[in-house]
């Protein structure tokens, strides 16, 4: 079969092929096109998904040390708590070991104020007494000061126990003639001291008129 192509029919064929070729470009941009838009999701779906991993990765992370900071938490609870206890326990002994010490202090302050009370009357015992006509007794040892007594009565009673029963009055000798001698002693004023109740009589110098 023999085939005329005519200048009409061959022009036709260009166009046909022109819009071809241009059909094919723009199937081709498409395609680039749909092509670039497909890696740009696939970019960002494999950001987002190392994104999701990191933060599951990290989720992870943050609830294994979360435990470990609860368990932590929880034994540092317990020793306070038994610290506490302790506490309490030692706060208690405190307690009645002071209660203790307030009862035996507060006794020890009215021991004080009774001794008080009984130094003031003493003292003012003492102040409103007047010494004049106040007496003393010695017992002398060969002569020597060496026991002073309040009475003779003290001095006798004393005296008794170590097995001197029998006092006799003294005769003129002098004191150091005697063992053992009670000597009376009474306040004088004048010279703010204590003289002999009986002052022996002088001795009587040979030659004096």
């Amino acid at each position: 079969m023999i085939r005329i192509v005519t200048t009409g029919h061959l022009h036709r064929l260009e166009q046909n092929a022109d819009r071809a070729h241009t059909r094919v470009r723009e199937v081709r941009v498409q395609a680039d096109t749909a092509l670039g838009r497909h890696v740009h999701n696939a970019i960002e779906l494999t950001a987002r998904a190392e994104q999701a991993e990191a933060a599951a990765s990290a989720a992870r992370w943050d609830k294994d040390t979360a435990e470990t900071e609860a368990k932590r938490l929880r034994k540092q609870i317990g020793e306070l708590e038994a610290a506490l206890e302790r506490a309490e326990a030692t706060t208690d002994e405190v307690g009645v070991l002071l209660s203790h010490a307030i009862d035996a202090l507060s006794a020890a302050q009215q021991e004080l104020l009774l001794k008080d009370s009984e130094i003031r009357r003493l003292r003012e015992e003492l102040e409103g007494e007047t010494m004049e006509g106040r007496t003393l007794t010695v017992l002398l040892h060969h002569g020597e000061p060496h026991t002073i007594y309040a009475s003779r009565e003290d001095a006798h009673a004393d005296t008794a126990t170590h097995g001197m029963h029998v006092w006799k009055p003294c005769d003129d000798r002098p004191a150091s003639a005697f063992t053992w001698r009670c000597e009376a002693f009474i306040y004088n004023p004048v010279s703010n001291g204590f003289r002999r109740l009986h002052m022996p009589a002088p001795k009587q110098i040979e030659g004096a008129a």
